[in-house]
């Protein structure tokens, strides 16, 4: 089975929906895959977990799934979001000066896929 890491930056909902939406299908296709929250993306997590925002279920489906391997600890920091994660119980990332690093996953034998 091929595993995948699948490492989402970006900020916007309509780009961090691909990211949700394609580790949800890798895994419903028997991939071995994680979401890594990172960077611009780790401001959603307060949005997402509201039931009226869209792409709410995906982002549960995921949780819920243990598709989440977890969100940068040190963007979480910037964006505001730190104590949002640690409400939602996700688990915090910062194995590289902060941040979860590539080295970890590649370590693990997972694919990196950055969006």
């Amino acid at each position: 089975m091929k595993k995948i890491a699948v490492f989402a930056f970006q900020g916007e909902l309509m780009c961090f929906a691909h990211a949700l939406l394609n580790t949800i299908d890798l895994s419903e296709k028997g991939y071995e895959v994680q979401l890594i929250i990172e960077g611009g993306a780790t401001k959603l997590i307060a949005q997402l977990a509201a039931p009226e925002t869209p792409f709410h279920k995906q982002y549960s489906q995921v949780i819920e799934k243990k598709l989440l391997a977890g969100v940068c600890k040190a963007c979480a920091g910037k964006m505001g979001t730190l104590e949002e994660a640690r409400k939602q119980e996700l688990p915090l990332l910062d194995d590289m000066s902060g941040h979860p690093g590539f080295a970890h996953w590649l370590g693990l034998g997972y694919e990196i896929i950055s969006m």
